[in-house]
């Protein structure tokens, strides 16, 4: 989840709060299946596919239906992103030089490199 700006009210916070904290009950549940088949490695291969499954899901439909058709919304989502950890199965370095492309050129021609 991005920082509180000030524009962000106290019941936006609140709702944040209470989404995280729904996140971490459900993915500490998932750990607690882990534990459950731990050792087992077909159970914990079935996890780690369901798992990947949701990932795509998520990643080819609300994320990014989500995204800021914006250039610079983009490109400071990705800024954010990148100090955060980058974005899963993206390693850190092709983010940055995905940012350094959008920022090097005002042409989207760099994008296509």
């Amino acid at each position: 989840m991005s920082a509180d700006s000030p524009e962000t009210s106290s019941s936006e916070r609140l709702a944040q709060n209470d989404w995280e904290a729904r996140l971490s009950s459900e993915l500490a549940g998932l750990q607690g299946l882990a534990a459950e088949v731990d050792g087992d490695p077909e159970a914990l291969l079935l996890l780690l596919r369901q798992l990947e499954g949701l990932h795509r899901t998520i990643q080819d439909g609300p994320f990014r239906a989500s995204l800021p058709a914006d250039r610079g919304a983009l490109f400071n989502l990705l800024q954010g992103m990148e100090r955060s950890g980058g974005w899963p199965y993206i390693p850190r370095l092709q983010l940055r030089t995905f940012m350094d492309l959008m920022q090097s050129g005002d042409d989207d021609s760099a994008l296509a490199a």
